[in-house]
């Protein structure tokens, strides 16, 4: 997951193409920018919720599990006090979180957290406070 500026195609194709290997299947609603994604190298499944019976959370289940457990936990754990500036690294971890929820091993979080912490190159506080600084 990642904040990025606007719902456009030219947003929304780049973190496609940055998260979803090529030539699989992408599964979206009706949102035309999402259209270039067949012409990206991609399967697009649509399915459309104007005008359909079901609610989008039963049409789009998982897209709602993982919206409404973020909005939780931005609210619950973060009381929503949560800045643009730092959105990503809250997402990094809501996806860390989230990604072992049913772990059976929970004892094995913090392990698996310190072998991420020597596997990516270290971010500078001055980065951290300055993300936009180059």
């Amino acid at each position: 997951m990642r904040q990025i500026p606007d719902a456009s195609a030219e947003s929304l194709i780049p973190f496609v193409q940055d998260s979803v290997a090529h030539g699989s299947v992408v599964h979206t609603d009706g949102w035309l920018g999402y259209s270039p994604l067949k012409s990206n190298g991609y399967r697009h499944e649509v399915t459309y919720l104007k005008g359909n019976r079901k609610a989008a959370s039963e049409l789009l289940p998982r897209v709602h599990l993982v919206i409404s457990h973020l909005k939780r936990w931005l609210l619950g754990t973060h009381q929503g006090a949560v800045s643009r500036k730092h959105l990503d690294y809250y997402l990094d971890e809501f996806t860390f979180l989230f990604n072992r929820r049913r772990s059976k091993s929970r004892g094995k979080l913090f392990y698996r957290l310190a072998q991420q912490t020597v596997a990516v190159d270290p971010v500078s506080l001055d980065q951290i406070l300055h993300p936009d600084a180059g």
